[in-house]
């Protein structure tokens, strides 16, 4: 059975037409991955389907009486909720057929008994919804999920206004998961998740008897919990059945024949323009060559299969600084209160170091006391002179500023070609760079903001969660671009497989928190 069904849409946003008249399905038990590069329109599909975006052209059908959950990149919590707030509104309805069964009780206590007969009745029935939904067992329902998800380590009484960015995913992603819609539609549900936590998504995936919709450029995450891939690309939309490894040689497949046809056919024309060249002033064959001609003129032009355009970085060295670029020295780092023990450690030239750890803990605090942008809770941290640091934050929500304008605040003497040229290494093309910051993907915004720092001098890269929201080629690219930086990368990130065989150690926050994990 279809629950969805997508007719001939066209959306176009921010100035750029990102998809033009496709058309998808989704049915009931399909596990369906939307794969693309950065900037292909996956998130946008997913604002058309869930209603926040009207389609320029086009129909969006669900069927009757669907329920749906819709996790975003960018969703809002209220800061005045704790986090057990958030989580048991998941359950409102089934507080609401509580109360209604109160009423009702409430009511039997003065009433005839044809009343009393309809009333004993509604009680009955909201009685078996609220045994059958688990309404009594909702406190274990919650421990559950909040503990799979690493919620319980920062205890549920945190308000909101407390979390940082990847937390208040988590709370969301959590709230979604207690809901059990019939539909979940998951946007890089992974981005802020832990390793040990992704593992429990996906194992939650695997078993989810419904259906969903998931984008992620999480290869291996992505491979695990689809049965249906449709890839997202130049506007356009192909189903793939089978799981992400069995798309990769399908569409190679796909890709192999286009060519093969593509060529055959300008074989074919260039011998009938040939033909035509030096038949049609012939009176003899001139009727062979007329009939070339008009079947020339019928003949469908197939285009040539283009290539993805592929970033292209690269980092500028600075000159060398001296053998120790950073001292701690019984750092203790923190706000109003301390996040970790005293640490003592320093950080070598050319050393290459990936921080690892649970969300909360203080890996973004830990950067920023490092390059100073916020003072230590005590001790001291020491910065060679010569230190030049290129630091790549991990989120920017973005403004009203185009590409091109953002990247010319930090460059203010370059060309406007040179600042083209800036980004179109990054794989941004002439729409996206004039594009605001605020209408692009995560993706786009993330090759923004590595292009302000691939084009100053730097000899130490401070890269904060690099690798969120950007695609698959651009993490590759992004791979090659550290192992070939001759200078020191510190570097936060929850993807082992990302940073394994670029780093020459690791250093776990855990080690060193003052919080129970």
């Amino acid at each position: 059975m279809s629950i969805l069904s997508v007719e001939n849409v066209t959306m176009s946003f921010g100035g750029r037409t990102i998809f033009e008249d496709v058309s998808f399905r989704l049915l009931n038990g399909e596990h369906v991955g939307l794969v693309g590069a950065n900037g292909e329109g996956k998130s946008t599909f997913l604002g058309v389907i869930t209603g926040q975006y009207t389609p320029d052209n086009g129909k969006v059908e669900w069927c009757n009486r669907i329920t749906r959950g819709y996790l975003d990149q960018y969703a809002i919590l209220s800061n005045e909720k704790t986090i057990k707030d958030v989580l048991s509104d998941a359950f409102l309805y089934l507080f609401e057929y509580e109360k209604e069964m109160i009423d009702a009780y409430e009511k039997m206590a003065d009433c005839d008994e044809n009343t009393m007969n309809k009333l004993m009745q509604d009680v009955g029935e909201i009685q078996e919804i609220l045994d059958s939904s688990g309404f009594y067992t909702i406190d274990a329902k919650i421990n559950q999920v909040a503990s799979g998800l690493g919620l319980l380590d920062l205890g549920l009484d945190k308000k909101v206004s407390e979390l940082s960015g990847g937390q208040r995913t988590k709370v969301l992603l959590a709230k979604l998961l207690l809901e059990n819609p019939m539909i979940l539609i998951l946007d890089e549900p992974t981005n802020f998740l832990d390793e040990e936590h992704i593992a429990w998504l996906k194992q939650f995936l695997i078993n989810y008897e419904n259906a969903f919709i998931l984008v992620s450029h999480d290869e291996n995450f992505m491979n695990d919990v689809v049965n249906v891939i449709y890839h997202v690309e130049q506007g356009q939309f192909n189903r793939y059945s089978g799981n992400y490894e069995n798309y990769l040689r399908m569409a190679e497949i796909k890709k192999r024949q286009q060519i093969a046809a593509y060529e055959k056919q300008q074989k074919e024309i260039d011998d009938l323009q040939d033909f035509i060249a030096r038949n049609k002033a012939r009176v003899a064959t001139r009727n062979m060559a007329n009939s070339r001609q008009k079947k020339l003129d019928k003949m469908e032009i197939l285009e040539k299969p283009k290539d993805k355009i592929k970033p292209k970085f690269s980092f500028i060295e600075a000159r060398t600084p001296g053998r120790v670029i950073v001292e701690a020295k019984d750092l203790v780092i923190g706000y109003d209160t301390a996040l970790t023990r005293p640490l003592n450690f320093e950080i070598e030239r050319n050393e290459k170091i990936a921080i690892k750890g649970v969300n909360g803990l203080g890996k973004t605090t830990l950067l920023k006391t490092i390059l100073g942008k916020i003072n230590s809770y005590s001790g001291k941290v020491f910065v060679d002179t010569f230190v030049e640091v290129g630091f790549f934050e991990q989120e920017d929500n973005g403004n009203n500023n185009t590409a091109l304008e953002e990247l010319w605040n930090v460059y203010p003497s370059s060309t406007n070609q040179e600042i083209r040229g800036m980004l179109a290494r990054c794989g941004l093309t002439k729409d996206h760079i004039e594009t605001s910051m605020k209408a692009l993907s995560g993706g786009e915004k993330a090759k923004v903001r590595l292009a302000k720092i691939m084009n100053k001098e730097a000899n130490v890269l401070v890269l904060d969660e690099p690798t969120n929201h950007l695609d698959i080629d651009a993490k590759e690219e992004l791979k090659k671009a550290i192992k070939e930086f001759k200078g020191t990368v510190i570097l936060v990130s929850h993807d082992p497989s990302f940073y394994e065989d670029i780093v020459t150690r690791v250093m776990n926050i855990e080690d060193y928190t003052t919080k129970i994990i």
